[in-house]
């Protein structure tokens, strides 16, 4: 099944591959709309419905999308979450993936204390809804000085999620396994992209997964936190162009 589709259109000019930008937790598809204009990304909703809460039914999705547009290959990009479904579809449907770009994302599996924590944060959604989420997240994905206007829109965001989905990602991310060797497998380019004040995959982590991958190039970007895509989208979007023209994917 294959998720809501939200927009899209194929990269023009020089790039020879569509892009495919995958959303962070918990937002869905509209976290891109300040970069469509210069990215024109193919984007959908990651959605886990009913099914088994495991990233490779979205990773399955993400193909299905492909195929549904006749898109023989194309450059993943994801955010944290958005990541995470990259690395399943180039580890399920490595033959369909031109390219990546890791936003604020990590290789590695949860550790025990933040499976946990995903656990406890999914039952208590499904008994309260989301209403306390963008008070109890919001402080640690943003970056120290975020414009209000930033703010308010993450908040808004949050707000019209389905407690449902939010549950299921958080139950998918907290059974993903450690993606370190398929990454480090692929031989394709790939940015990995981060914020310099990113809080829960910091840069240093960023420049080793950077180091993991064979065709790799790493890019900070100042004054933001975890949400490159809804702090600084001009310059997100500025940085994933100039890579892919580097590239040339």
């Amino acid at each position: 099944m294959v998720a809501t589709v939200a927009t899209g259109a194929d990269n023009p000019g020089v790039n020879s591959s569509p892009l495919v930008l995958l959303h962070a937790f918990p937002f869905d598809a509209r976290m891109w709309d300040d970069a469509r204009d210069l990215l024109k990304p193919v984007t959908f909703n990651q959605c886990g419905g009913d099914r088994s809460p495991d990233l490779v039914v979205i990773a399955d999705d993400v193909v299905a999308l492909l195929d549904e547009r006749g898109i023989e290959r194309a450059v993943l990009g994801g955010c944290s979450m958005g990541g995470y479904v990259a690395m399943a579809v180039l580890r399920r449907h490595p033959d369909r993936v031109a390219g990546l770009v890791l936003a604020d994302t990590r290789a590695g599996a949860d550790t025990e204390e933040a499976r946990a924590n995903r656990l406890a944060m999914a039952a208590r959604v499904e008994a309260e809804g989301v209403g306390w989420v963008p008070d109890a997240v919001l402080a640690g994905l943003l970056g120290p000085s975020p414009d209000a206007a930033v703010v308010e829109r993450a908040r808004e965001l949050v707000l019209a999620q389905d407690p449902a989905e939010v549950a299921w990602a958080q139950r998918a991310m907290a059974a993903r396994p450690d993606s370190t060797d398929v990454l480090a497998a692929a031989d394709v380019p790939a940015l990995v992209l981060v914020g310099e004040h990113d809080a829960l995959a910091p840069p240093a982590l960023a420049r080793e997964l950077a180091g993991v991958l064979r065709r790799g190039e790493y890019v900070e970007l100042a004054g933001v936190g975890h949400l490159t895509p809804l702090e600084a989208p001009d310059a997100f979007a500025s940085a994933v162009l100039e890579w892919r023209r580097r590239a040339g994917v």
